[in-house]
């Protein structure tokens, strides 16, 4: 492993998104979707950096094993379809890769009928996602990466730096 992302650099992009939604969604009410496992971390300080009230949940899915993605998305965990009808949903991701995992998400989210939905991921692979985020606090290059919430294998989710490994052949 080696060190890719510094937690103080994190947390500095992460106050800098925060302000930015603060600022787009002053006087709405807003509801966090984060997307579990991975998200954990960065949901927890975007929410304490936003400057408005939000409000949130989860919703969990599955689609890699080990460093490759299976192609299929699981879904593992609902959200509280009352919270979300009517409110301006931010999805919140760990990682925008492919965009295989998103798109699943963003279909199944718009069938709950919120006013809006918007993403915001902390990184963000432009050369490879094949949706933008609404919102990226780091844009990386395609790098298998673990720490700050992002695992292989359920390990690793509790580093407080992002690190880039490389993948188990």
């Amino acid at each position: 492993m080696n060190l890719f992302i510094a937690e103080s650099e994190i947390l500095e992009k992460v106050k800098i998104l925060a302000d930015k939604i603060s600022d787009d969604y002053a006087n709405k009410e807003v509801v966090l979707l984060g997307v579990l496992k991975g998200s954990f971390p960065f949901l927890s300080d975007l929410g304490k950096a936003l400057t408005i009230p939000v409000k949130v949940d989860f919703i969990q899915v599955r689609s890699y094993r080990g460093t490759n993605t299976s192609g299929n998305v699981e879904l593992i965990k609902q959200p509280d379809a009352t919270l979300v009808k009517n409110k301006n949903v931010i999805l919140v991701e760990d990682i925008v890769d492919t965009g295989l995992t998103l798109e699943f998400i963003l279909d199944y989210v718009k069938k709950l009928h919120p006013s809006s939905v918007a993403v915001a991921t902390l990184l963000y692979k432009k050369e490879k996602a094949n949706i933008p985020p609404d919102y990226y606090a780091i844009e990386i290059a395609d790098h298998f990466v673990v720490g700050y919430g992002m695992d292989l294998d359920e390990q690793y989710r509790t580093l407080r730096d992002i690190y880039t490994i490389d993948p188990v052949e």
